[in-house]
Order: C-alpha cells, then sequence, then structure tokens
C-alpha cells in the first residue's frame, strides 16, 4: 500500500507525511497566508493545505434556526457569518501555490463543492482532501476522483458502511491513490475519545494507507499515532497563539508544530522492525568465585555466587551445580566460573 503526492511517497517505507492545514488561520490576511507557508516548510511539514469554499457554495445565507449554531466552540452564529468569515480568498489560490512551489512544499487543498474542484483543477493541483463533513457527498467525492489525483479523506463521524461507499466510488472510478484519516469531529478533541486503536484496523478493513487528523490540544496524540501505523498526520497550523480566528484555539503554533515533528521522526526511528537478539553475547550477571577455592572442593553456597558482570557460566544453572559439582583446579576468588573449571559428582 503505497500513494504519491508529486515527488513524495507515502506508504509503509516511507517516513510519514505530514500535512499543515492553514484552514482560517490568516485571518484574512494574504501575508499572513505567505508567512503560513514559509513557517510550515521551516517547521518540517511536508505539506501545506489550504480549504476552497465561499459562504455562499458552503451554506445558505438564511437566518433560520436550521442555520444557526447553538452549540459548540462556534455555537451563536449562523453558518453564513462563519464561513464568511474563515474561508480563503479563491484569488489567492495562484500566489500560494507559487510561493509554495518556490520554496519546496506541496500545497493542495479541500474543495467543498463542484465548481471549487473545477477551479483547483485549473491550477493543477497535485491532491485534493475531502473533508469529514463532506464524507457522505458522494457526488462531490465522484467528480474529485475523476480527476485521478491522489485523495486523504477524514472520516470523521462516517460510519463503516459510510466509508465503504467511498471506497466503493474510488473503485468505480479506477481510483488507487487514497488515504483514510481517522477524525474525531470535536474541537478541539478529548483525547480519550480518540480511539487510536482504530487505526490498525481501519488498514486492515479498508486495505488502504491511514493516518490521523487530530484536533486535540497539543502534540502527544499525533506523535503516538505513528506508532499505530499513521503514514499521514495532518494538524491545524497557526503562526501566532494570539490570533483569533475562527480555528486558532485548536491549532498548533510553529513551536509546537516543529516540536510534533521531531516527535514523529523519532518515533520513526524508534518503531524499527520486528527483532529479537539472537544471542545473548553479554550476560548481565553470571556465576563468579566469592572466596578461593582448592581444587576437588565442592561447590556451595558458601563459595560462588551469581553477580555481575556477566561472560561465565549462566545463573541458571546455580542450583544444579550447588553440592553436584566440585573444582577441577584451583579457583580463585572473582574467577568467573567456565564448565571446565568444575567435574561433577
Amino acid at each position: 500500500m503505497q500513494m504519491q503526492i508529486s515527488n513524495t511517497l507515502i506508504g509503509d517505507d516511507y517516513p510519514t507525511f505530514i500535512i499543515a492545514e492553514m484552514s482560517a488561520n490568516h485571518g484574512h490576511d494574504l501575508n499572513k497566508a505567505i508567512e503560513l507557508v514559509h513557517a510550515a516548510k521551516e517547521s518540517g511539514a511536508d505539506a501545506i493545505k489550504l480549504q476552497t469554499y465561499t459562504a455562499d457554495t458552503i451554506t445558505l445565507n438564511h437566518k433560520s434556526k436550521d442555520f444557526y449554531i447553538n452549540n459548540g466552540p462556534w455555537s451563536g452564529q449562523y453558518m453564513h457569518d462563519l464561513y464568511k468569515d474563515a474561508y480563503t480568498p479563491w484569488e489567492w489560490h495562484p500566489q500560494l501555490l507559487d510561493v509554495a512551489n518556490k520554496i519546496g512544499i506541496i500545497l493542495f487543498s479541500t474543495p467543498f463543492d463542484a465548481t471549487a474542484v473545477d477551479f483547483l483543477e485549473d491550477l493543477e493541483m497535485p491532491a485534493y482532501k475531502i473533508s469529514s463533513t463532506e464524507v457522505i457527498d458522494i457526488p462531490l467525492i465522484r467528480k474529485v476522483a475523476q480527476t485521478k489525483k491522489p485523495i486523504i479523506v477524514s472520516t470523521g463521524n462516517a460510519t463503516i458502511d459510510q466509508i465503504d461507499e467511498v471506497i466503493e466510488c474510488f473503485r468505480h472510478e479506477n481510483v488507487n491513490d487514497y488515504a483514510l484519516l481517522k477524525c474525531t469531529s470535536e474541537y478541539p478533541a478529548p483525547p480519550e475519545d480518540i480511539n487510536l486503536k482504530t487505526l490498525p484496523h481501519m488498514k486492515e478493513s479498508f486495505k488502504c494507507i491511514v493516518g490521523l487528523s487530530d484536533h486535540t490540544m497539543g502534540i502527544a496524540v499525533p506523535i503516538a499515532s505513528v506508532a499505530f501505523g499513521a503514514k499521514i498526520i495532518e494538524k491545524h497550523f497557526i503562526l501566532d497563539r494570539n490570533d483569533k480566528t475562527a480555528d486558532s484555539f485548536f491549532s498548533a503554533t510553529k513551536e509546537e508544530f516543529t516540536l510534533m515533528v521531531d516527535g514523529i521522526r523519532t518515533v520513526e526511528k524508534a518503531i524499527g522492525k520486528v527483532n529479537y537478539p539472537e544471542k545473548e553475547f553479554q550476560p548481565r550477571r553470571c556465576l563468579i568465585a566469592i572466596n578461593d577455592v582448592k581444587k576437588g572442593c565442592l561447590m556451595t553456597h558458601q563459595n560462588i555466587k551469581s553477580l555481575r558482570p556477566g561472560g561465565g557460566i549462566e545463573p541458571k544453572y546455580l542450583n544444579n551445580i550447588i553440592d553436584n559439582y566440585v573444582a577441577s583446579r584451583n579457583i580463585s576468588k572473582g574467577t568467573l566460573l567456565q564448565w571446565d573449571m568444575l567435574d561433577k559428582l
């Protein structure tokens, strides 16, 4: 199982693909958006991701209760107002893509409707992300699949049957380069709701690359997810904790993101491979003469003991030797016992 985005291979035999999610954290400041692209590169991210929508392509400007957010972190406002404040202007996309290409970081986006897909295709985006909220929008997913670009899907609250529908759509459209991200649709997400054990189950069930779209505070959970098989990590990214945007409260700063990347790379090294030593070359203990032992003297607890360092007879033979063997030669105190120093009675 592997896929490729631009010139980067993703899969079990390759480093974890790390995505910095810009989302609304530019605060409608193009210069800050450009700075975020540079900061993501400096933090060690492999890619930075945008979200491509407008308030009108994602919801209806209608002041009724169905469009009012009455719970969660964005409560107290209408959806249209939230997305109008959070969206990334489409006219920025070409410039941000150009900046990313120049500094050597992959930039791609999440489209939220068909017009966004067409727009991004004109920009020759290298890959696409499907948001966890759009995972049930099969017509949108089918249109993305028809681009034949690699696709990363956040599962969010999707059921197994709903994920199956996405995979079936990919099969129908002959899409082979795709990955599923375990995603907990809470903002911020409590660690106890993450369930990292789902990652290996997801990988086995859907036969694809898996990863984590992380909404927790801090960096422990995404680092730990790598040990459970995550090969893609996505985390929201912000320049300054004092920046107030729709997603700032659960986003990682540049310093946190850098620590996360370093932690992931350390875990990758530690995972290694299945390995058991074939031989213990330096046992921690062995049987040692604790007094001078004359030739013919019986070996007892008064003259031998299991101590460090190793290098002699292993301690597991102690009870077998005691009262059953004699010294075959004179043995000096401190000698690491060898079998040729002993004779069985």
